[in-house]
């Protein structure tokens, strides 16, 4: 995790710090359907307002091996750093607004033809604060994250958690070549592939424990929502990043109720 200072406002461009000044004067805006809106603020909670961060980083050289299935380690640590970097962004931008966590968080990649190896790392959520003004910080100061909807999270905070923010793992790997011989031979058949099978799990175990680890840095009792989901990123066929990410929660030290939402009335 990189340093962070709760008061810095540093990489938050200009035009950024006037849309923070609106947000503060009572103005909010949100990515939140209607549905979510109502939920949230059953939940006790009120939206301060949308919140970003972002980060261009330039993916660095591996040469892979054409026969050997392994991790490319240097790109694993650049799409996890520049993801963090892009998520502490959007929490000193939360922290801002006074903001005790960011629900909806999405981590989205963009890349453009003024640069074939950079990519552009986004994070973007809706920044909510308690409205009877009980502290629901991560237990590192920071404004929590979560990737829940705002269903989800109020369903969340039913069954008496809470969480204390989004874990990720990443892994980028090389899928090794099958070589001419050996395709020939297994052509028109149906066998499973081992090489290719192993190298997959491996992968995906990798990016997983990763994100275990960091769920239980934070002492969390789980983590929900999660998603594993894969992409090449340009980098050929063979070369494939797993990225695992969810919510790590924990349970209220007391229990607590929250209400159902009154029913919508149907008048169509």
């Amino acid at each position: 995790m990189s340093a962070y200072d709760p008061t810095s406002t540093e990489g938050i461009p200009e035009a950024g710090r006037g849309r923070l000044a609106q947000n503060k004067r009572g103005l909010f805006t949100s990515d939140l359907s209607v549905a979510e809106f109502l939920l949230v603020k059953e939940a006790g909670f009120d939206p301060l307002g949308l919140v970003v961060g972002s980060s261009i980083f330039h993916i660095g050289f591996q040469q892979s091996r054409w026969s050997k299935s392994e991790e490319m380690q240097v790109l694993s640590e650049a799409m996890y750093t520049a993801r963090e970097l892009a998520m502490t962004r959007m929490e000193e931008e939360a922290d801002q607004l006074g903001a005790d966590g960011i629900v909806g968080v999405r981590l989205d990649i963009g890349r453009y033809a003024w640069g074939e190896d950079m990519a552009e790392f986004i994070a973007i959520g809706t920044a909510i604060k308690h409205r009877g003004g009980e502290l629901h910080r991560a237990p590192n100061g920071r404004p929590f994250t979560s990737d829940l909807s705002g269903q989800d999270f109020w369903t969340l905070l039913r069954s008496g958690h809470r969480p204390v923010g989004m874990v990720m793992g990443s892994c980028v790997y090389h899928v090794a070549h099958r070589g001419m011989f050996q395709s020939l031979k297994q052509a028109g058949q149906n066998v499973e592939l081992p090489n290719f099978t192993q190298a997959l799990y491996d992968a995906r175990e990798l990016a997983m424990e990763r994100m275990q680890a960091e769920a239980e840095a934070v002492n969390a009792e789980g983590i929900v929502g999660v998603q594993l989901n894969e992409g090449s990123h340009g980098w050929g066929s063979h070369v494939i990043e797993f990225f695992a990410v969810g919510t790590a929660i924990v349970p209220y030290d007391e229990p607590r109720t929250i209400e159902p939402p009154m029913p919508v009335l149907d008048l169509s």
